[in-house]
């Protein structure tokens, strides 16, 4: 649906060291990394980049806007929440079951050192490690 997306930040060295934390335990590999952005993902395609704004200017967050990277496993999700608070994220909510959007809905939302709203998501039901 999507060729890739893209996370503003106004510290690259700390983004990618957030980075690196949190989509490693989804599975996700950074594949690129110079001084003002960093690639991660599929170096063709599904493509989430981090990166300092091309216009110069700091970087700010959307409000209403969040990003949902898919889980293998609620462990995983879970794993995605504790990872990001110990390098400098916080809260947005906490894993656990969001039946109000289905039955076996599993995430966790964060934000980034840099604001930004990103989120962990499993839909298997538990024990299923399908995503």
């Amino acid at each position: 649906m999507f060729s890739h997306v893209t996370i503003g930040t106004n510290d690259i060295e700390r983004a990618v060291a957030f980075y690196d934390a949190v989509f490693g335990t989804l599975g996700i590999k950074r594949f690129f990394l110079e001084s003002a952005y960093a690639g991660y993902g599929d170096k063709h395609s599904d493509q989430t980049w981090v990166m300092k704004p091309f216009d110069g200017k700091p970087a700010t967050v959307g409000n209403g806007t969040h990003i949902a990277f898919m889980a293998p496993s609620r462990g995983a999700v879970d794993a995605f929440h504790a990872a990001a608070l110990a390098h400098g994220g916080s809260d947005e909510g906490a894993p656990g079951l969001r039946p109000e959007y289905h039955p076996t809905y599993y995430g966790a939302y964060v934000r980034d050192p840099d604001g930004n709203k990103i989120q962990a998501v499993c839909h298997s039901p538990p024990g299923d490690d399908s995503g």
